[in-house]
């Protein structure tokens, strides 16, 4: 009876985490809906060895169920052994040639598919967007070769072309995951420069992670790709290239957080141009979905990020009550008026309940 128990135990466990895994698989952040070049073909590497491994299931199962029934003992054989098989050549050869043939069946594709995203050659070409990714603990910055440009926690690409990415990190090993249009790509720090393409099929909002343990907040080390037309993605580079970081804010409110931005966080941040300091590029901070990454985009929250960001995120960089409440209030309401370019506001994203 204890024994039958156990055994329910377990195929109810089994049931109840197959159910759970029947949820992954969400628009815009799985590797099982793809949306780009590079996701696509590792799908379709996963399908393979996904088959082959069935197929070398249901045969083992076979042959196993088979020897359980034919070469089950019958009373008055219990002496009895079976004809023995040693030497046979002929089973010898099947088992050996079938592995093989199943090894280069998986293998083929799989060495296509390495040199295929590994092919970042076209990055020569004088009209290719190339992208400088660099990690830190815990957020990303990406500077727009040849463009003067530079964000922070959000990647902006067109739709229907590869858009390279020459990646490293300033602190400890990183990695760069974005499943939905993409592999992942570790991020080395030194000189070493690893690099990888994207390829987005259709726009949308893309969430991305780091994929390497990395310290205390690895976890909340996200990102987000945009994906718009070739043409919105022209519109928003124009955006991008005329920001002017002194232009003045609306509201008085947030004037005086511009002043105390600039005489408390320029050191670290930057908006407009192509650097980012010790800390991320802020320009259109206004238009993104997070706040470091992690937090609804209202002004309660960041006034908690500014005046305690350790608590949020333990182990970052930035320092702590080097603002009071009421200055951070003010420092809030600038920066979520940095809006300079509408441009990725209205593409689709996934539903951050789910």
């Amino acid at each position: 009876m204890r024994g039958w128990m156990g055994k329910f135990r377990s195929l109810f466990l089994f049931g109840a985490l197959t159910l759970i895994l029947s949820g992954c698989g969400v628009d815009n952040l799985s590797a099982l809906k793809p949306k780009g070049y590079g996701a696509e073909l590792l799908l379709d590497l996963m399908i393979i060895s996904i088959a082959i491994m069935i197929f070398v299931f249901v045969i083992v199962m076979a042959i196993y169920a088979f020897v359980l029934i034919r070469y089950k003992q019958k009373k008055g054989q219990e002496n009895l052994i079976p004809k023995q098989t040693e030497g046979n050549k002929a089973l010898e050869v099947i088992w050996t040639v079938i592995p093989i043939i199943l090894l280069l069946v998986l293998a083929v594709p799989t060495v296509q598919a390495t040199f295929d995203l590994a092919d970042t050659s076209g990055q020569d070409d004088e009209n290719a967007i190339t992208i400088d990714v660099i990690g830190n603990q815990y957020w990303w910055h990406f500077n727009y070769a040849g463009q003067e440009i530079a964000t922070s926690q959000e990647l902006y690409i067109p739709t229907g072309e590869r858009v390279y990415l020459n990646m490293k990190s300033s602190d400890v090993i990183h990695s760069f995951w974005l499943p939905s249009i993409a592999g992942k790509m570790d991020t080395n720090p030194g000189e070493n420069i690893n690099s990888m393409y994207l390829e987005a099929y259709e726009e949308g909002v893309y969430w991305g992670h780091c994929a390497e343990l990395c310290g205390p907040s690895h976890s909340l080390m996200d990102f987000r790709v945009i994906a718009v037309s070739p043409d919105e993605f022209d519109q928003w580079v124009e955006d991008m290239k005329n920001v002017d970081p002194e232009a003045t804010p609306e509201t008085a409110s947030a004037q005086e957080g511009q002043e105390l931005f600039n005489n408390n966080c320029m050191s670290c941040h930057a908006i407009g141009g192509s650097s980012a300091g010790v800390g991320p590029n802020l320009t259109n901070f206004g238009n993104r979905e997070k706040i470091a990454g992690i937090m609804d985009p209202s002004k309660e929250n960041l006034v908690d990020w500014i005046t305690n960001p350790d608590e949020i995120k333990p182990g970052n960089q930035m320092p702590a009550n080097i603002v009071s409440k009421e200055e951070a209030s003010k420092i809030a309401d600038y920066l979520l008026q940095l809006k300079h370019s509408d441009v990725g506001t209205d593409v689709p994203t996934r539903n951050t309940d789910e």
